[in-house]
């Protein structure tokens, strides 16, 4: 069977940019202060980490952890290390928001798809699925995990935040220079560039997914970790509205109100995330 595609490297004026595709999102590094050798080892080692968090937490993977557990539902299972820790994170950002981040709301694609089209579910739909959303419903006693029939856990609101900090600090191990991984418009830094200056981070303006992207914004980042969400691409339009993907979990509707795009800066890209 053949592997993932070469990553791909070019130079730049101060170092290293490269890329690859993963978790259905651009990845890229930018490296400074190493040579091309050493520059394509990192970026082969950032792939390797983004492609198997993706391949232990996807939930369109067979053969994924999450799958393993929507195979078990209805009874106790336990877990590794790795999914505890995002389990602990999952109930942390639950309480902190209050019930607004759940990790059972994945169910809800079911009825949503939110391609840019027209199509809302009915209120009956919409409903129908709510008994199957919600943290309390579960049971996490670390490390087992018993999760009712017909629920299912996704990670994606945490999954692609985890593997930026998670590959940052790969690349750090192995060489302790200059670093901004960024995977899909998350992203996080390793401190500022070689000359001391910051990065410069553009924010993609909402409005242009249908034209040109452009930046509303470049923020300077010399320590730390940036996320974004928006609803620039994942929306749906009913009735001369625009309905985010963000929805709310406690009626399983897109949240009313939302700005169109959010970016928030954190030590860590989790926490920026959360």
């Amino acid at each position: 069977m053949d592997g993932p595609p070469e990553p791909w490297l070019q130079r730049t004026d101060a170092g290293w940019r490269g890329g690859f595709d993963a978790m259905a999102s651009p990845c890229e590094v930018l490296l400074e202060g190493v040579d091309e050798a050493t520059a394509r080892a990192q970026l082969q080692r950032a792939q390797d980490e983004a492609l198997r968090i993706e391949r232990r937490f996807s939930r369109y993977r067979d053969d994924s952890v999450v799958s393993r557990l929507h195979a078990g539902l209805g009874r106790w299972q336990w877990v590794d290390e790795e999914t505890a820790l995002l389990l602990d994170f999952a109930a942390r950002c639950h309480a902190l928001s209050g019930g607004l981040f759940d990790v059972t709301s994945g169910v809800l694609r079911r009825a949503w798809r939110f391609d840019g089209g027209d199509r809302v579910p009915t209120a009956a739909e919409v409903a129908a699925l709510r008994p199957l959303v919600g943290w309390h419903r579960l049971r996490w006693q670390r490390p087992r995990l018993w999760l009712p029939e017909g629920m299912e856990l996704d990670f994606g609101g945490i999954g692609k935040e985890y593997a930026v900090d998670r590959t940052l600090a790969l690349l750090q191990a192995a060489a302790a220079v200059p670093t901004l991984v960024n995977f899909g418009g998350d992203l996080a830094c390793s401190g500022p560039r070689a000359d001391g200056r910051a990065w410069q981070v553009g924010v993609e303006r909402p409005a242009a997914e249908a034209v040109t992207p452009a930046a509303a914004a470049v923020l300077s980042l010399r320590h730390g970790a940036l996320a974004t969400s928006g609803d620039a691409r994942r929306f749906v339009l009913h009735q001369g509205r625009r309905l985010g993907h963000v929805l709310d979990p406690r009626s399983g509707w897109p949240v009313e109100g939302a700005p169109r795009s959010v970016t928030v800066a954190a030590p860590r890209c989790v926490e920026a995330g959360m």
